[in-house]
């Protein structure tokens, strides 16, 4: 006779194969970090600690964790961006793009095996002394998604970080903002491709059409296997002349408990959102206006709270 314990496990084992527990932290790339870091600071964020080799700084709000980028390399990638036509009036250097996004997963090297396996393009470990070697695989453009399993009690910013002194290391989330997942542009006819890589690689399952969130419905919604964020993929919109075809991660998506009292709060630190007749902040969801050329945020309504 089958243990009922023991199959329950089994299917969750299945359903979550890599355990992803959750989005550790959002890179940014850009050549200008304190200009974006003042935006991020305006949505809440605050810099907590400087890598200890690198020109890359981590702000923190609540649960989340932005990495800002300015290392070479990182930078040569953000002044190629710029002058991508998603990055249209921006000068060369100045929009800064989603580079990287770190996964939670139970085990880094057992879920890089799992994504090789299945066909992913592993990325070459560039590790300087005293550095961690976190797994990535590459993603849509020129970005990767790493795997991160220290994240508890002792996480990858003890080794690679060092703390600025006098800053409060664990920021509350203003108004209860959480991640709440990434919106990533694809190529005209690519949907059922981009599904394929994030259901077989990492077991995301798509929502079905009528299940929506915020204000800009367009797209297909996958949701984790942990069910704590969301993944939306967005083609061209066939009836604009001025389309973007640009394949990347577009923006991020934070969850709010309360929208208004979210988009007052940010409104009050000089967040400006976009109000237009077809597209304005209410209970659903906000918008907020595009800075340095590529930095927008999109706010959710999600009650699930602060993780």
């Amino acid at each position: 006779m089958n243990d009922p314990a023991h199959d329950r496990e089994s299917i969750g084992e299945v359903r979550n194969p890599l355990g992803i527990d959750g989005i550790e932290f959002v890179e940014y790339a850009t050549s200008r970090p304190q200009a974006l870091g003042q935006v991020l600071e305006m949505m809440g964020f605050r810099p907590v600690a400087r890598h200890r080799s690198r020109e890359v700084l981590l702000y923190r709000q609540g649960p989340m964790n932005v990495v800002i980028n300015a290392h070479v390399g990182a930078a040569t990638a953000a002044d190629a961006a710029a002058s991508a036509p998603g990055a249209r009036g921006a000068a060369p250097g100045e929009a800064p793009v989603i580079a990287a996004v770190a996964l939670r997963v139970r085990d880094a090297a057992a879920a890089y095996r799992h994504a090789l396996e299945r066909g992913a393009w592993g990325v070459p470990a560039q590790v300087a002394v005293m550095e961690l070697n976190i797994p990535a695989i590459h993603g849509v453009g020129m970005s990767r998604i790493y795997f991160v399993d220290r994240y508890r009690e002792f996480s990858i910013y003890d080794v690679d970080f060092v703390p600025i002194p006098t800053v409060e290391h664990a920021p509350p989330a203003l108004a209860g903002l959480h991640w709440f997942g990434l919106v990533q542009y694809i190529g005209d006819g690519r949907m059922e491709d981009w599904t394929e890589f994030y259901r077989e690689l990492f077991a995301f399952d798509v929502l079905p059409d009528e299940q929506r969130f915020g204000i800009l419905p367009k797209g297909r919604i996958l949701r984790s296997p942990c069910q704590s964020f969301y993944w939306q993929l967005i083609e061209p919109d066939p009836g604009n002349l001025d389309v973007d075809a640009d394949e990347r991660l577009a923006r991020v998506g934070l969850g709010a408990p309360d929208v208004p009292a979210a988009v007052r709060a940010l409104r009050a630190r000089g967040v400006e959102f976009v109000e237009a007749a077809s597209l304005h902040s209410d209970a659903r969801g906000a918008l907020t206006r595009t800075q340095l050329g590529g930095a927008t945020f999109e706010l959710v309504h999600d009650g699930r709270g602060t993780p």
